[in-house]
């Protein structure tokens, strides 16, 4: 990899945007090494948290047009897919749960990659902007579906039809970031989160439940939801995880899971 930087310690995967001379401008080798961090991290079972950060006092000021971001090199291909969304939908597949870590400038690609996440921490002097109007562009990333999952259609539209950047205080009002730290702080923070996961949180869990919140909630009835929900509570009846979990509950211990992701999710998950 040479844009991206992927490490693992104490069962946390961390990848970062690795071109801080650049203020972590996008680029398509971005793109596509950020989807083989995420590819990486979801195999391996040894990881149970992914920390997204960027290297430097920026987190990504936006496509990097001197370096090819825009990727056109052939935009009639209906096979095509562009660089943001190349990221944004990979993190929408995990089965781990994802903390964007975010500092500084996140601008264009640098809001859309963090929406699919499931945390989004942020230094106080963050600021991020969804600038394509600006630019006589079009958003990326699927970010027209996930923003106003997040934030309400009202404020996604003032957001992407201005294009206007907004500082951290207004992203945390908004529900865009899950908290606000110190510049110094937000990586640790994102780390802090990380260990709790891994502590209190059941793995084979945690991947059914994230992806029934993006997968299962924009459905127009609950029925199909309540149909999953009865097989997989019928089947933790038996669940070494879910024993584990109401014994240590009762003991007042941490739980010791032993439930791995990938290999023992549900094989009957509709997705």
């Amino acid at each position: 990899m040479e844009h991206v930087s992927y490490a693992v310690a104490d069962q946390t995967a961390t990848v970062t945007l690795n071109r801080p001379e650049a203020r972590n401008g996008y680029t398509v080798r971005m793109s596509d090494e950020l989807a083989e961090a995420f590819d990486t991290a979801d195999a391996d079972p040894a990881v149970r948290v992914v920390v997204l950060t960027g290297e430097g006092r920026d987190f990504c000021v936006g496509a990097d047009l001197s370096a090819g971001g825009l990727d056109l090199q052939d935009p009639a291909d209906p096979e095509w897919n562009e660089p943001a969304g190349r990221c944004s939908l990979r993190v929408f597949a995990m089965n781990k749960p994802v903390i964007a870590a975010v500092r500084g400038a996140a601008v264009g690609a640098g809001s859309t990659i963090i929406l699919s996440a499931d945390f989004r921490l942020a230094s106080t002097d963050a600021r991020f902007g969804f600038v394509f109007s600006r630019r006589g562009l079009y958003p990326e990333g699927a970010s027209t579906w996930f923003l106003p999952r997040l934030v309400g259609l009202g404020r996604a539209m003032d957001w992407m039809v201005s294009g206007r950047v907004f500082d951290a205080a207004e992203a945390l009002s908004a529900g865009l970031v899950t908290s606000l730290h110190d510049p110094d702080e937000v990586l640790s923070e994102a780390y802090a989160l990380a260990r709790d996961l891994i502590r209190n949180t059941a793995p084979v869990s945690t991947a059914v439940i994230r992806q029934m919140l993006y997968r299962m909630s924009p459905l127009d009835s609950p029925l199909p939801v309540q149909r999953l929900d009865s097989r997989l509570i019928a089947d933790s009846m038996t669940s070494p995880d879910a024993a584990e979990g109401i014994m240590s509950f009762l003991q007042r211990r941490d739980p010791q899971w032993t439930g791995e992701v990938p290999r023992d999710l549900p094989h009957y998950l509709p997705w």
